[in-house]
């Protein structure tokens, strides 16, 4: 009786030494490393963030404008050439977001407020009623002091259409609007060889533009204009 049960114990033993082994590397190497690799696949996708303050795009060219500002000048691209600046498209007499928009432009100009090649480029959307003195007297009211920000008034139909098509910035007159004109609340970013820049969004797509309205894209885009500064 005593030999059967050390018969069946050293069977179990020499089960234990030669396949046991075998089952455990197999298990590692298929099942709880296949386990394992999944896991970290769904981690590394769960990670993915695309860290949109690093790699600025390079979209677009500016096309070429010739306006007038709040100073009775001629104001051309090649005013701006050399210098990183922000466009937006405004009218003075709007009472809904434009007055959030300068005030946020504000926020800009303060910051930069001691660099030359920096600048601002504000196109009315309304230029009939924004004339020189007009322009003049709003930059004054809301305390514009730097000197390469302009307030840019000309012809209607070229302004509108360095908006909808030049710079891709909704602008249209709109009698159902309060104001009678309807525009967008955000602005552009031009380095210094006149291109468009923009950051990425988490997906990795071109945002194209800063929010104007909110303080998280007047934020983004200060940090990026001292990028390419």
């Amino acid at each position: 009786m005593k030999a059967k049960y050390i018969g069946l114990f050293a069977v179990i033993l020499i089960f234990s030494i030669l396949f046991i082994p075998k089952i455990h590397d197999r298990i590692v190497n298929n099942t709880i490393v296949d386990s394992n690799r999944m896991s970290k696949a769904k981690s590394q996708d769960a990670d993915v963030v695309v860290d949109t303050s690093k790699v600025l795009l390079t979209l677009q060219e500016v096309p070429a404008f010739t306006f007038v500002n709040q100073d009775n000048n001629t104001i051309t691209n090649e005013f701006y050439k050399g210098k990183v600046f922000v466009v937006e498209f405004f009218f003075s007499s709007c009472t809904t977001i434009c007055p959030i928009m300068n005030r946020n432009m504000l926020q800009v100009q303060d910051v930069f407020a001691d660099q030359e090649n920096f600048a601002i480029a504000s196109f009315s959307i309304d230029p009939l009623y924004d004339t020189p003195q007009v322009l003049k007297a709003y930059a004054n009211q809301y305390g514009v002091n730097h000197p390469n920000w302009n307030f840019l008034t000309g012809d209607k139909t070229i302004i509108h259409t360095l908006s909808n098509e030049g710079f891709k910035l909704f602008a249209a007159e709109d009698e159902d609007e309060i104001d009678g004109f309807s525009h967008s609340g955000l602005f552009a970013l031009i380095d210094q060889n006149g291109m468009v820049r923009s950051r990425k969004d988490k997906h990795g797509n071109p945002l194209f533009y800063y929010n104007g309205l909110e303080q998280e894209g007047i934020d983004m885009l200060i940090t990026d204009i001292k990028k390419i500064l």
